[in-house]
């Protein structure tokens, strides 16, 4: 058997059956129970070091009116 041929089979068979195994793997461990609360935490990281509001009431405040 040629290589091409071979590798060609394995990829239409095996590889596939793998890959799609590995996805659902990553998509169990993205939505497994007990893991809101790390996403939680790592949306809200950002905001972690605000210690003061921003200056000023009016958000429009800082911008420049043409």
């Amino acid at each position: 058997m040629e290589t091409y041929s071979f590798l060609r089979e394995f990829a239409d068979s095996w590889a596939l059956l793998s890959l799609f195994l590995f996805f659902l793997g990553v998509v169990f461990w993205a939505f497994r129970p007990g893991s809101r609360k790390v996403h939680d935490e790592v949306a809200n990281s950002i905001f972690r070091n605000d210690k003061k509001p921003a200056d000023g009431d009016d958000p429009k405040a800082h911008v420049k009116e043409a």
